[in-house]
């Protein structure tokens, strides 16, 4: 009878070792500045064969969170991220163990997202209790005012984020007095409570502007909407602990082309668009593929030209603005005070067609993918921040730090 019992917990224990991959990797942190909440991301495939449901990460025997993400929806797993915080010049072990059963422990969440449905049946701005996780409409559909909060809305401890479902995709933003999550509680729209109590608000008017980093087409001269498409689509991919990921597709858009308006449908493209904010960081990376074949027009994006603002560009892919103005239009002011805010754009030299000297609306720029893909990075800060930034003199030299933080992403080696 022991025997079989021995035979049998050995036979369990055998079975647990097979479903279960563990291997090592060293991150090193190259720059000359200590670290704090770096993104490790992995690609699960580079690892491992097998289908990935849940992982355990450890550093000197000490459990930390990690995420696991689906990115194309199709039920299996493809990346796995954790945060690390690295002196300069460090480096340091992390112990990886994954297997293909039970599901991902649920950490403590720092980061938010959501999509809501306005409930007509609720007048409150902040109490909305329809919510979506992915929304696909066909060409002429305007669901921009049946949207709460006129599409995804995401955050961090620092910053929040929302981008338009309609033709114009704007990304707005949304800024705090303290650090914490909100969008739970105030659903973008604080009330009068809630703002005497310290929580954040809108702080921008971005209008039919570039707002912050919004990518758009170019008609040669001045930036164009995303108006003529198949469908459009919003969906939520990751909704933390560490991170979310908002993917906005548009599917069959007629650019700029003559050809394309003909309704001739090789001239159209399709784009995706991924937005991902880590915890603990106020900037967002913007990663754009083009599906098919390589689109021939250039494109554009930038930063609304705030009003009364000064502007800083390294002419090599950084630029910022410093500014007051409404946050919302001005006969829509009641209630509201001018906002102070400081923007900023970080784009990788080899997608820039040009820097556009600043207009009215914008300062903007015109680029162009490589092999299918664009990537740039936004951030802003606010002045109401008791954490942040109070002058464009100190926002500029956040942005060159920033710039140079970007280009110096930890390294990951994998261990024999």
């Amino acid at each position: 009878m022991k025997k079989r019992l021995v035979v049998s917990c050995l036979s369990v224990f055998c079975v647990a070792i097979l479903h279960a991959q563990s291997f090592s990797i060293v991150v090193d942190n190259p720059s000359k500045t200590d670290k704090k909440d770096a993104p490790v991301v992995l690609k699960l495939k580079d690892y491992t064969s097998n289908r990935v449901r849940s992982a355990v990460v450890t550093c000197n025997g000490k459990e930390i969170p990690s995420q696991l993400d689906d990115l194309n929806h199709d039920g299996v797993n493809d990346e796995l991220c954790f945060l690390v915080d690295l002196k300069k010049k460090d480096l340091q072990t992390y112990n990886i163990t994954l297997s293909d059963q039970g599901r991902q422990k649920r950490y403590p969440s720092r980061v938010y997202v959501d999509m809501m449905i306005s409930n007509k049946k609720i007048k409150e701005s902040n109490k909305q209790n329809l919510y979506i996780s992915q929304l696909t409409v066909e060409n002429g559909t305007n669901v921009y005012s049946m949207l709460h909060h006129h599409g995804a809305a995401f955050e961090s401890e620092l910053v929040a984020y929302r981008i338009y479902f309609d033709h114009r995709q704007t990304v707005d933003i949304y800024g705090k007095y303290r650090k914490g999550l909100e969008l739970k509680e105030t659903q973008f729209y604080p009330d009068n409570t809630q703002k005497a109590n310290g929580y954040g608000d809108d702080v921008l008017w971005v209008g039919e502007t570039l707002g912050l980093g919004s990518f758009r087409g170019w008609n040669g001269d001045s930036p164009t909407m995303l108006t003529d498409v198949d469908h459009r689509s919003q969906r939520i991919i990751a909704n933390g602990p560490l991170r979310t990921i908002v993917e906005v597709v548009d599917e069959g858009w007629a650019v700029n082309s003559p050809k394309a308006f003909e309704g001739k449908d090789d001239d159209r493209i399709t784009v995706k668009a991924l937005y991902t904010l880590y915890a603990g960081h106020r900037d967002c990376s913007v990663d754009i593929t083009f599906c098919g074949e390589q689109p021939e027009q250039n494109f554009s994006t930038g930063l609304i030209n705030v009003k009364n603002s000064t502007e800083y560009s390294d002419k090599k892919g950084l630029r910022g603005c410093w500014g007051i103005d409404w946050p919302v239009s001005e006969k829509d002011s009641a209630g509201h005070k001018r906002e102070t805010v400081g923007l900023g754009i970080c784009i990788p030299q080899k997608y820039i067609v040009s820097e556009q000297p600043a207009n009215k609306n914008n300062y903007a720029y015109v680029i162009s993918p490589k092999d299918h893909f664009l990537h740039y990075d936004i951030i802003f800060a606010s002045d109401n921040e008791s954490f942040g930034y109070h002058s464009d003199k100190e926002w500029y030299h956040f942005l060159k730090e920033w710039k140079k933080e970007l280009a110096q992403p930890v390294v990951i080696k994998k261990k024999d």
